[in-house]
């Protein structure tokens, strides 16, 4: 039995250690170097869902199906008051999966609760539209169904791609007119953009990525049969990638084997890859309709046509995907020439955009407007259709909703669940033609954008409040650290604050998902890389705590 001395020490102890998180505000750490534990004091241990553990390397997660759970009960209580989340994060330069989320603790039916994570967004049908950005956003149901018209780039009819680039947000065109070319085009905010030239006499600039440091766009002819629209007297063939210098500079990198069409970008195990299939694909040539690898200034490397035409690609748990516009193709890339069927999609004819969201991989599809999951191996399931659409394009994940776009009506749905989807808005009301479709989709500047056919203007929507790091996040490790600070929302990369974002009703967004808090998992997919030093305050940290916790 302890004597009275003992047991006044131990009380001042406690007290002590209580008083010391109390005034620091943190109510949650995870060291993660030798397990899932708390070392807060608040015993917020984690339930451990296959990562792995190493004292100076931190948590390993596959990026596959490995996370940590911390049950619902135990989360700290939010609600609508300052907190702050702060981790460090290990992430590879060569990736041959998505980056997936840092840390959410959010409902998907209610709209309630916090994103954060990491953004590596290939298969938006012809691009790559975010690479290693960083997402932080708080929902609690609020707006969502409010489109932004931010204008018409040039005199185009088609927003090709959407593609975040260095801080700034980048679109593509078809520009079908006569005297006129596929260009490239900077948002200025409100409904300006800055032209960024016209590297081919082509009538489209159609797919767009980022790769080692630099913006990659690939040209194409495009008749606009294909749309029900009449069709463009510019017949330059495409089927050429440029790399964009600044200003209107571009480097030419060389012409891809015979085809018309570079008709989707994406970077796989540090490689660029360009596939080929849409209309410019030459009939007698099938060969020439499936994908290349990028080996350096004009030299383009033949990875094989597997009978289908390979037209956008997508990238998820260490494979690329060839999506196809024939027989519902999905097939993946096995090395050299070879390629391996996974289709076809059920009930779909083609295949035009990949997404992973709540760590599977879902395409769209044509002809009943349908979104599926896929399972594994040739398993797919049926997530609903988009109302009575006929064809789904672009798609994204936005502050944990699922968002995608459609024809003939240019609406965007958000996935509810359980085969429930509910439309956002009709962003193209066109008069007197066949289809309209909603093409493009990039997450900037903490709001989701998407471009349209015929009218060629860009919408933005804003769901909830949300900031992005909209330059592309170094390998290695990383400090992020992400502040709801009373109205506001911060975010910082290596103790720099890159991201505030306007100022809204701190009252209307009060946090309780009644879920458990995901570490590594989220809306989008599991965290792919390694972390440690994981925490939660209670309160806003300031610039300078905040640089001294990501000092090395």
């Amino acid at each position: 039995m302890k004597t009275n001395s003992a047991l006044c020490s131990s009380f001042l102890f406690l007290l002590t250690a209580s008083v010391t998180i109390a005034a620091d505000g943190m109510v949650a750490h995870w060291p993660l170097t030798t397990d899932a534990r708390d070392a807060s004091g608040a015993n917020r241990h984690a339930v451990n869902h296959g990562v792995s553990f190493d004292e100076n390397e931190g948590a390993s997660f596959d990026g596959i199906d490995a996370w940590l759970e911390v049950p619902a009960e135990k989360v700290p209580e939010l609600g609508a008051e300052s907190f702050t989340l702060a981790a460090w994060i290990h992430t590879d330069q060569k990736l041959d999966d998505v980056l997936g989320d840092v840390m959410s603790w959010y409902d998907p039916t209610t709209r309630n609760g916090f994103n954060f994570g990491l953004m590596n967004y290939a298969g938006v049908t012809s691009a790559q539209s975010n690479y290693r950005n960083v997402f932080f956003g708080i929902d609690a149901a609020q707006s969502g169904d409010q489109w932004v018209d931010c204008g018409r780039p040039g005199n185009n009819q088609l927003i090709n791609s959407l593609v975040v680039f260095d801080g700034d947000l980048y679109c593509s065109t078809w520009e079908p007119g006569e005297n006129d070319r596929g260009r490239v085009y900077r948002y200025a905010g409100d409904k300006k953009w800055i032209d960024c030239g016209a590297p081919d006499k082509a009538n489209c600039i159609k797919a767009m990525a980022v790769y080692n440091g630099k913006l990659y766009v690939g040209s194409e002819l495009y008749s606009g049969g294909g749309s029900s629209l009449p069709l463009s007297p510019n017949l330059h063939h495409g089927g050429t990638v440029y790399r964009y210098e600044g200003g209107t500079a571009w480097t030419n990198c060389g012409k891809v084997a015979d085809v018309r069409s570079i008709s989707g970008l994406a970077v796989f195990n540090g490689e660029l890859y360009a596939g080929t299939g849409t209309t410019g694909a030459w009939r007698d040539k099938p060969r020439t309709r499936g994908m290349y690898r990028f080996d350096g200034i004009g030299k383009w490397t033949d990875c094989g046509c597997p009978g289908l035409r390979i037209t956008h690609l997508g990238v998820h748990n260490g494979g690329l995907f060839g999506l196809s516009y024939d027989d519902g193709g999905f097939l993946r890339y096995q090395g050299g020439t070879d390629w391996e069927s996974l289709g076809p999609v059920p009930e779909t004819t083609q295949v035009y955009s990949a997404m992973t969201y709540e760590g599977a991989l879902h395409v769209g599809t044509w002809p009943t407007g349908s979104v599926y999951r896929h399972d594994g191996g040739k398993n797919w399931s049926h997530i609903g259709r988009l109302g009575e659409e006929t064809e789904v394009m672009a798609v994204s994940v936005y502050n944990g909703k699922f968002y995608a776009g459609t024809l003939p009506l240019a609406n965007v749905y958000r996935y509810d669940g359980e085969s429930h989807w509910t439309n956002t808005g009709q962003l193209d009301v066109t008069p007197d033609v066949r289809y309209r479709r909603a093409w493009s989709m990039a997450v900037f500047n903490g709001k989701l954008y998407c471009g349209v056919l015929p009218s060629g203007h860009v919408h933005s929507l804003e769901a909830g409040k949300a900031v992005t790091f909209d330059k592309q996040l170094k390998s290695g490790w990383r400090h992020l650290a992400a502040v709801r600070a009373g109205d506001k929302l911060r975010l910082f990369v290596d103790g720099e604050l890159v991201a505030e974002s306007t100022t809204f009703d701190g009252s209307a967004f009060q946090l309780k998902p009644e879920q458990p808090l995901k570490i590594g998992f989220g809306q989008h997919d599991y965290f792919n890389g390694r972390m440690k030093d994981v925490r939660i305050y209670n309160r806003a940290l300031g610039v300078k705590q905040i640089a001294r916790l990501s000092a090395p």
